[in-house]
């Protein structure tokens, strides 16, 4: 795939060099900064010493003081309340994350998942029949609910009330719910919009911690919001940036037996389980749970307290994993052929895959490794009682959400963000959604932006890589969406030793600037061996990172792109 490399523009060099000369930083440390918006001595201090204390207080959330009051009662009266959660990181560790707390307080609590392959997603009239049988006068929603307009009105028939605490888009009517959280949701003031769905829940107990005069046992839930806002793809700027820092060091050094067991299946290390770890390790576990069976099961195993117990469901979860990936690559042999033949028909601009055997369980995976390959907004669509039902994934610049709002007269329901959408249809609407989903992303998405890009931070001398240098440089962890590794570009390159393909296709050679050598390395780049073999001189565009072999850390680069100068 061919990449357009994107310089930052317009950087306040003044702002880099009064944060360089103040901080003490390197002068290309401050321009990533500066680059990023990250403009005053003061903002920089903030990024690079995360404290809880940057924190907003909960009670700026709509509807936060009518949620507390009416737990409080619930807790009082020994009410059974009922979490509605999703089957997805986000929606079982939100779920697992209010069990805990509510079980501390000596609540009566239940909960229920729905099974993806037989309830679908969201909060339905049947979560709330479900609650009912068990005489549950409270439901609180996790990661669903905004749109429940039907599901809160079945829940007020039977006397129940709903607080609803969503981080999705809200459709034109709100549901008439006791309370709703969701700090995009039109009228709430909230000052941080990107907090995922048990960010907010956090919120939520953040408050009731405060109401009961010990608002530091707030934070032995941070583990819960670093899994999910990792997995859930969150911005981690802002507040998502201080409750992953502090989430990710709670679950390195003092993890609960419920993800102790996991990480170990995972083998994972403690002390360096990073975001990666997360998204790559311990996620694609969690969902096994609700991808081929019981999403129930990755609840259980995060409320364990019993180590052993946890790492046995982890175990039928690893079990399930590895079936996924299977059927994952199966899926996806199939939809990429069926792709290719959609392009094919001309200068597409998105696509619309449907087959009625596809597993409801892989279809998002699939449409996501379908947009690395085809970079194209793509809707992955199986059949599931009758209609079309699947996910759909964007690229950077197309609003799917919004895409699908505008097809909404098709659709039998749909909902989720700008950058994924669960959704489903009568069948016979498919053709229709292909042609006319085609023609939005006409509208909407320039040649340019069908071409992706690498957005470079800084112009670096290899030389200028001291100790000093990674030092700050580790400083802006964790990584993560809007807010990933500094990727560098360095210029007038050659290899030092040759160059040479190791493993799957990767290219591995010394890079050479000036005298200064250091290892490199390009996965699945050895198509590009013939521009920087032979002595030729090239250019780079890279991320840093420390490789550890034989017990031996040593810095390296790993290349995202390189061309022949």
């Amino acid at each position: 795939m061919n990449y357009r490399w994107i310089f930052r523009e317009r950087i306040d060099e003044q702002a880099v060099q009064k944060i360089s000369e103040e901080l003490k930083v390197p002068v290309s440390i401050a321009r990533i900064l500066v680059g990023r918006g990250i403009e005053t001595v003061d903002t920089v201090q903030r990024f690079f010493q995360p404290s809880l204390d940057y924190l907003h207080s909960p009670w700026l959330m709509d509807g936060m003081e009518k949620a507390v009051d009416r737990i409080e009662q619930a807790i009082s009266d020994k009410e059974l309340i009922w979490i509605h959660g999703d089957y997805d990181v986000d929606g079982t560790s939100s779920t697992a994350m209010m069990l805990h707390y509510l079980r501390s307080r000596g609540a009566h609590v239940d909960y229920h998942i729905p099974n993806r392959l037989h309830e679908g997603f969201g909060f339905t009239p049947n979560s709330v029949t479900l609650a009912h049988d068990k005489d549950a006068t409270l439901i609180v929603t996790v990661d669903v609910g905004i749109t429940a307009v039907k599901a809160v009105e079945a829940a007020n028939g039977f006397g129940i009330d709903v607080i609803i605490c969503d981080h999705h888009q809200a459709a034109e009517e709100l549901p008439a719910a006791h309370a709703i959280l969701d700090p995009i949701k039109p009228g709430c003031t909230y000052p941080f919009k990107d907090l995922a769905a048990c960010g907010v829940a956090f919120k939520l107990i953040q408050a009731l911690c405060e109401r009961q005069g010990v608002p530091e046992q707030a934070y032995d839930y941070l583990d819960f919001v670093a899994i999910a806002s990792a997995a859930d793809i969150a911005p981690l700027s802002g507040e998502n940036r201080t409750v992953s820092y502090f989430g990710l060091e709670l679950l390195n050094t003092f993890p609960r037996p419920g993800l102790k067991g996991l990480i170990d299946c995972a083998g994972l290390n403690l002390g360096a389980i990073t975001n990666s770890s997360i998204i790559f390790g311990l996620a694609p576990r969690i969902n096994a749970a609700g991808r081929l069976g019981d999403p129930g099961r990755a609840v259980e195993m995060m409320t364990q307290g019993d180590e052993l117990a946890a790492f046995h469901i982890a175990q039928e979860l690893e079990h399930d994993n590895r079936k996924r990936r299977a059927i994952d690559e199966e899926t996806f042999e199939q939809a990429a052929a069926i792709a290719e033949e959609q392009l094919k028909g001309g200068d597409r601009r998105s696509l619309v895959l449907h087959l009625d055997g596809w597993h409801a369980g892989v279809i998002g995976i699939v449409a996501s490794r379908l947009v690395e390959r085809f970079h194209l907004p793509t809707v992955m669509l199986t059949t599931f009682d009758g209609a079309a039902k699947g996910s759909a994934r964007s690229i950077k610049d197309f609003d799917i959400h919004n895409a699908l709002k505008q097809c909404e007269d098709l659709l039998i329901e749909f909902g989720g963000h700008k950058h994924a959408a669960g959704l489903s249809l009568p069948i016979d609407n498919v053709p229709e959604l292909r042609r006319r989903f085609d023609l939005i992303a006409r509208e909407n998405l320039t040649k340019d932006m069908l071409t992706p890009e690498i957005v470079v931070d800084a112009e670096l001398q290899l030389n200028e890589l001291s100790p000093s240098f990674f030092k700050y440089l580790s400083r802006f962890a964790p990584y993560g969406y809007s807010n990933h590794r500094p990727v560098f570009y360095t210029k007038e390159v050659v290899s030092a030793n040759g160059v040479k393909i190791v493993g799957n296709n990767h290219l591995k050679f010394r890079a050479l600037q000036k005298n200064f050598a250091i290892d490199a390395i390009g996965f699945n780049l050895g198509h590009k061996i013939a521009e920087c073999a032979n002595g030729r001189s090239f250019s780079l565009v890279y991320t840093l990172e420390e490789n550890q072999f034989n017990g031996m850390t040593t810095p390296q680069i790993r290349i995202k792109d390189l061309r022949p100068e």
